[in-house]
Parts: C-alpha cells; sequence; structure tokens
C-alpha cells in the first residue's frame, strides 16, 4: 500500500474504529476529485469521518446543518450594505472552506440543495453576477437520512449525479462496538490528530491519480459493463459517459491508494457499488442490480 495513504487511513481509524474500507474509499473519492455521500442513520460516525480526513489532511473544515428553511446565501454567502464604505461587502458563506460537511442535506429544499452544484462540479460559486473560486482543494461531505424518514426531500438524479461516490458506514463489527462500550470515546483523539501531510503533497497524490494507467483490456472490461447496464433488461436506463468516466477514475485513485500505477479489473469491482449504485435504476434492489451486472459480463472477452 501507498506509504502516506497507508498512515492516512489508519490514523482515522484510530477514531473511526472498525471501518477501514469505508475509510478507504472516502480517500479514494477525494483524490479522484470527486464529492462523497454518505446515507445511514444518526450516530453512525458520519461526522466524525469528515472532521477526521480533514484533520489528517490539514484541511480548513466546515459544517452547514441542512434544515427546511435553509437558504442558499446561507450556503454561499451574502452581499451585505456597508454604510462607512457605502458599497455593498461579500461575506463569504461555509462553502468557502476545502472540507464542506453538509449535514443531512435531504432536509432541505431542492432549491437550495441545487446551490451547491456549481461549487461541487467546478470549484466556484456565482452571487450577484460575480464568480468567486473556492479553495482548494474543495471536498464536500454531504449526509443523508434514509428517506423514509419524516421530513426529507429526496435529492434528484441531477444532484446525485454530482456525487462520485455514495457510501454507508453500517453498525459497527462486536469487537469495535466492545472497544467502544468498554473504554473511552474515541472521539477524544480527534483533537490529538496532527496533519500527516501537506496540501501540495496531496494535491501532487490527487495528480498522481491521472497517471495511473488503464491498460486496453481493463478499458474495454469497463466499457463491457457500461454496455450492459444501457442494453440488459434489467436496467431502467443506462449509465452515462460521465458515469463512465467516474467509475474509471474511482478505480484508479483505488489503485493508488494500495501502490499500483496501474488499474486491475478488481479495481473496477470494489469501487462499482458507491460509483455506480446510485447512478442506476431497475425493477430490482440495487444491491441486486449490481450483483447482476457483475455476474454478467465476464472479465475476458
Amino acid at each position: 500500500m501507498n506509504l502516506i495513504t497507508s498512515r492516512l487511513i489508519e490514523t482515522v481509524g484510530h477514531v473511526l474504529l472498525g471501518k477501514d474500507r469505508q475509510v478507504r474509499l472516502a480517500l479514494a473519492c477525494l483524490l479522484a476529485k470527486g464529492h462523497l455521500l454518505i446515507e445511514d442513520l444518526p450516530g453512525m460516525g458520519k461526522t466524525t469521518l469528515a472532521q477526521c480526513l480533514a484533520a489528517v489532511l490539514g484541511l480548513k473544515y466546515d459544517r452547514v446543518q441542512f434544515t427546511s428553511d435553509l437558504l442558499p446565501s446561507d450556503i454561499l454567502g451574502v452581499s451585505i450594505f456597508d454604510k462607512a464604505l457605502n458599497a455593498f461587502t461579500f461575506h463569504p458563506g461555509p462553502v468557502f472552506t476545502q472540507v464542506l460537511l453538509a449535514d443531512e442535506i435531504n432536509r432541505t429544499t431542492p432549491k437550495t440543495q441545487s446551490s451547491l452544484l456549481e461549487a461541487m462540479e467546478e470549484g466556484q460559486v456565482t452571487i450577484d453576477g460575480e464568480t468567486r473560486l473556492l479553495p482548494q482543494p474543495f471536498f464536500v461531505i454531504a449526509t443523508q437520512n434514509p428517506i423514509h424518514q419524516s421530513g426529507t426531500f429526496p435529492l434528484p438524479e441531477s444532484q446525485l449525479d454530482r456525487f462520485l461516490m455514495r457510501i454507508t458506514l453500517g453498525y459497527p463489527s462486536g469487537a469495535s462496538e466492545r472497544l467502544l462500550l468498554k473504554g473511552e470515546d474515541p472521539r477524544a483523539n480527534l483533537k490529538k490528530i496532527q496533519p500527516l501531510i501537506t496540501i501540495p503533497q496531496l494535491v501532487e497524490l490527487q495528480q498522481q491519480v491521472n497517471s495511473v494507467k488503464a491498460s486496453d483490456a481493463v478499458i474495454e472490461y469497463l466499457q463491457r459493463l457500461v454496455e450492459r447496464t444501457r442494453r440488459d433488461s434489467h436496467f431502467s436506463y443506462g449509465l452515462s459517459p460521465r458515469g463512465a468516466m467516474a467509475w474509471l477514475r474511482a478505480a484508479k485513485a483505488w489503485a493508488l491508494i494500495h501502490g499500483r500505477e496501474y488499474v486491475i479489473p478488481e479495481d473496477l469491482q470494489t469501487v462499482m457499488g458507491p460509483v455506480v449504485g446510485h447512478r442506476i435504476h431497475g425493477r430490482e434492489k440495487i444491491d441486486d442490480l449490481l450483483d447482476h451486472l457483475l455476474t454478467s459480463v465476464d472479465v475476458m472477452a
């Protein structure tokens, strides 16, 4: 495994117990310059994961609690008239950070949800006709409650597609929960975390993702998987070209984390659920659709 990423994952693991795979996926998402959506019940460690990643990476962190009355200006910022200057002064919102936790994003209206679109896609926001660049790197970790809970607004597909990955943390294992119950709250270790990497080093890692090689055989395997979603009757509609590119980018980041300069088919298979699961629909449950996709396409043509 890559030495730097291994240290990052290990350090976060001291706080978020028993979630090694989810931590790796979150880091891969960041290195691939994507954004992360975490869907789970309250109290599963979603906020802790965001805080840990910001701490070990030395990134500026901010949080927005999404509610039904939240306005776009509460996220992006607002211009206020300054009598002393006789001019409008812009007051930046919490989006002007490097790691933004959009907590319970599906508890606000679609209009406010969509205010994040430009920021997530282009790393900038346009307010009062002026475009303002966001700090780099810029990483959104959004959390949402299960849609069956009251007071939620399901994310529209255009918003879902802006997230490179969607994951769940789930309940801890028995061993991890025993450690939680018998010892002190591991979240206390958050205050002790020191940055393990500089921002230039992080940016370099993100650039290295683009240098990870994908052979013709791997590309053809990915194309067969994507084509299956477009022609198989199990799927309501197929994966878009943007979705296919996101899939490959995530696989490259996963390969880099594991110390490889090339993608293997297992990388595509590992990140398939988090990357593809929220981009496809069909008559069956998502897990069944993903299983069908994986078993119906051979690795070798």
